[in-house]
């Protein structure tokens, strides 16, 4: 009985954690000079804080309800798009960053 108590338990936090992230569409490409490029889209109604990484190297930017971030480009044409680390959140749940 206790076993599926704690199964219950686990299966809710994970499924509110799915539910709770924020809706984001990522594409990758090589531009003209054989570069990694990533580029994401907001899905939500809502403004996000978003930071893409590569090789430890974080660029943060806001992006606002329902736009497309410009596109960002590895500095090494060895990067490809396993190379890339997108994090995104709800831009009001970081009032650190708020203007």
């Amino acid at each position: 009985m206790a076993n599926k108590v704690v199964l219950f338990f686990t299966l809710l936090l994970f499924t509110t954690s799915a539910v709770a992230m924020p809706k984001i569409n990522i594409k990758h490409q090589r531009n003209i000079n054989g570069f990694a490029e990533i580029q994401v889209s907001n899905d939500t109604m809502e403004n996000l804080i978003c930071h893409v990484a590569i090789d430890g190297y974080k660029i943060l930017f806001k992006l606002k309800a329902i736009e497309t971030s410009k596109w960002y480009t590895a500095t090494d044409k060895r990067f490809n798009h396993t190379n890339f680390s997108v994090w995104c959140d709800y831009l009001k749940l970081h009032p650190q960053y708020q203007d």
